[in-house]
């Protein structure tokens, strides 16, 4: 026996047939869009620009990310506008296709660092899922997801996005693979895409991640594994604009991240904190970045301890003398002895001078690296006897009466530091090669100081047939014979640290350090 339906059902069955059809062909992208309460300005604006045909077309899979009103807003105060300036940008239309993959994208489709490229490709999307499950396309939040239309999806968010060459964008377009990894794995790249933000990156490059995870005994891996991992990077990051025309030597700046500054030392070459800056100025339309070959850390370095505590005198001397990218290395350990100001105002009145002219003593980073020690040594440590500096000469430790250095004692001691510790004192120590009387007749310079390639020694002692280069740790690594008071080195053959040359002549021995950077 045939099934045969009924006349009535089957026009019902037609009816339900057509309308269900109709639904399907009408729940497209636009109706969603144009139906939403929430993006009213969106609307108005796809409708303008004639964008709003293509989004009713069923056969279309894309996915869009769709701006609510409050982003609008947002945009236009930033731009010191309101809606109807917005609707009037020129590329209003390039913007709008800025937020529509060509793809089918629900969030369960998202992952961590996907970077996607829009219709509008002049600029490729930065996704971010944060451990919480919250999902960013670039800066913006999405508030709403997977808003499922026939013929693809609508992600709402709390930001217009804008295709600028961003901070981040310099990062990647420049290849530095290991920054853009740990930017992801930190999941900053929504605060560094933000279009309207201002920032200055200073940009490690992939060595410098290398080298750091060398000095730490790991790898890249275990860097990107740190639990600081956001701190680190974040003290890379000034929030507001710093062209390298505007660095002075001693300059401090306040990162992102507040848990320390940056200190730039200017001496031919340019450095923030320990790392020298190789390239500058890379402008991005949200900022600009500095390429830097070490990766700087927030650490509570022997010269945040004299900052912090109101030595004037002697950060202004390291400052003056270049020496803050040697003490401000995080990976090695110093032991400083910290004149305090009075100190330095004794020293100042027994050279019948003040604190400027014994800031411009030619012998001050000799003098300075006498009072610094390598490696962490606390009070519990000392033993009376000779201990070398960094100068190259002996300080003498006394422990029969407190304890002693040299003639100055010391009034605190084990003020504790990432990079090593601090002991006041109060005196400022001569080197013994030194006297009040004769260390203004010595004149010995070497520069560029630090240097890479080459360095140039001028000096006017009388006989000086030979200079001696000794290692950090005292050995002996090179004699240069003299015929004249100008000679010209080349740094070749010498790997990057600190390097202490040596001049004798006439029963006087000055010791200058060179940093050489590679």
């Amino acid at each position: 026996m045939k099934n045969l339906l009924h006349p009535k059902k089957l026009v019902a069955l037609l009816f339900l047939a057509i309308n269900t059809s109709f639904f399907a062909q009408t729940n497209v992208f636009d109706d969603i869009i144009s139906s939403s309460a929430n993006h009213t300005y969106l609307t108005a604006a796809l409708v303008q620009e004639n964008l709003d045909a293509a989004l009713q077309d069923p056969n279309a899979n894309l996915t869009v990310f769709a701006p609510d009103d409050n982003a609008f807003l947002n945009l236009a105060n930033a731009l010191n506008t309101d809606i109807n300036g917005l609707l009037a940008l020129p590329n209003l239309s390039d913007i709008l296709l800025y937020h529509v993959l060509g793809s089918n994208a629900p969030s369960s489709a998202l992952t961590n660092g996907q970077i996607v490229t829009p219709l509008n490709p002049a600029n490729t999307i930065k996704l971010t899922v944060t451990t919480t499950a919250m999902v960013y396309a670039n800066q913006a939040m999405v508030n709403a997801a997977d808003l499922t239309a026939s013929n693809g999806v609508v992600h709402s968010t709390n930001a217009v996005l804008l295709p600028n060459e961003t901070v981040v964008d310099v990062a990647i377009d420049n290849g530095f693979n290991n920054l853009a990894t740990a930017v992801i794995k930190a999941e900053l790249l929504p605060v560094l895409t933000d279009p309207l933000g201002t920032y200055t990156v200073f940009a490690p490059t992939d060595q410098a991640f290398v080298d750091l995870a060398t000095a730490l005994n790991t790898d890249v891996n275990g860097l990107l594994a740190l639990p600081n991992l956001a701190d680190i990077l974040t003290y890379h990051v000034i929030g507001s604009d710093v062209a390298s025309s505007t660095v002075s030597n001693g300059l401090i700046k306040q990162p992102v991240s507040s848990s320390n500054t940056l200190k730039f030392t200017v001496n031919g070459d340019v450095f923030v904190n320990q790392a020298k800056i190789t390239s500058f100025d890379v402008v991005a339309d949200n900022g600009r970045v500095h390429i830097i070959d070490a990766v700087v850390l927030p650490s509570q370095t022997v010269v945040d301890v004299a900052i912090n505590n109101g030595f004037t005198s002697l950060v202004a001397a390291v400052i003056e003398s270049k020496l803050t990218p040697a003490l401000s290395n995080p990976t090695q350990q110093f032991t400083v002895f910290a004149p305090t100001n009075q100190a330095f105002d004794d020293l100042a009145l027994a050279l019948g001078t003040d604190i400027n002219g014994v800031l411009a003593n030619p012998l001050l980073a000799d003098i300075l690296l006498y009072h610094a020690v390598s490696g962490a040594v606390y009070s519990t440590d000392l033993t009376s006897g000779p201990v070398p500096t960094l100068q190259g000469d002996n300080i003498s430790v006394d422990l029969s009466m407190g304890v002693m250095i040299n003639n100055s004692n010391v009034v605190t001691a084990d003020v504790p530091a990432d990079n090593g510790v601090v002991h006041i004192i109060d005196e400022v120590l001569l080197p013994s090669v030194l006297s009040v009387s004769d260390e203004e007749t010595i004149n010995v310079a070497l520069y560029p100081n630090p240097t890479s390639e080459f360095v140039t020694v001028n000096h006017n002692m009388n006989d000086l047939n030979t200079i001696k280069v000794l290692s950090a740790n005292g050995s002996l690594v090179d004699n240069y014979s003299v015929f004249s008071k100008n000679v010209t080195i080349n740094l070749d053959q010498y790997n990057s640290g600190l390097y202490y040359f040596v001049f004798e002549a006439n029963n006087k021995r000055v010791v200058k350090t060179l940093n050489i950077i590679k």
